[in-house]
């Protein structure tokens, strides 16, 4: 993957055929300056430097720098920065000064037990009760041992597990957690 570089959240120097250099707003400077709403998708996968672009986007000063382009740039006032972040072993640590920034902070957590089967029996409906239970039984194993799986890998699980059991695989549901899931012991 690239790296996000600070320019690429602010303004990037673009070569023209003619040999000029145009500068182009990222789209987080467009909602800046428009006063939308920039949505950073995975933020805590941006580097450290790319951040510290941000940072003083992200307190009371509400603007943007760009050395490459040579300008300050203030957010309207209507504009908002909404950033998303996954728990996983392949995301970068967020410095401090970032964290204290990221307010307010919504922690989305898994539902209940009950309402993942009412979400998986709803969405797998061609999957068959026992496999359904077996996917469960295995889910709940995965949760006492410390593992957490997103709703979207309990359905890819079940609906995989479905199909291999259809055509013919011995073991289907261990097979589909194999590759579905990670760290899977079926």
């Amino acid at each position: 993957t690239m790296d996000t570089r600070p320019e690429d959240l602010v303004i990037t120097p673009v070569l023209t055929p003619d040999r000029r250099v145009d500068y182009h707003a990222s789209s987080v400077v467009s909602a800046m300056v428009r006063g939308g709403i920039a949505v950073l998708d995975e933020g805590n996968r941006m580097p450290e430097r790319a951040w510290a672009s941000l940072a003083p986007l992200m307190d009371d000063r509400r603007y943007v720098e760009s050395a490459v382009a040579s300008i300050k740039i203030h957010a309207h006032p209507e504009f908002r920065l909404c950033v998303t972040m996954n728990a996983d072993a392949s995301v970068y640590e967020l410095p401090g000064y970032i964290q204290s920034r990221l307010k307010p902070r919504i922690d989305i957590v898994a539902p209940p037990w009950e309402v993942q089967e009412r979400i998986l029996r709803l969405k797998c409906p061609a999957v068959d009760d026992q496999l359904l239970a077996d996917v469960f039984a295995l889910l709940e194993k995965r949760v006492e041992k410390g593992l957490h799986d997103s709703t979207r890998d309990m359905l890819s699980l079940a609906q995989y597990a479905q199909k291999l059991k259809q055509i013919g695989v011995a073991t289907p549901l261990a097979r589909a957690a194999a590759q579905v899931l990670e760290d899977a012991v079926a």
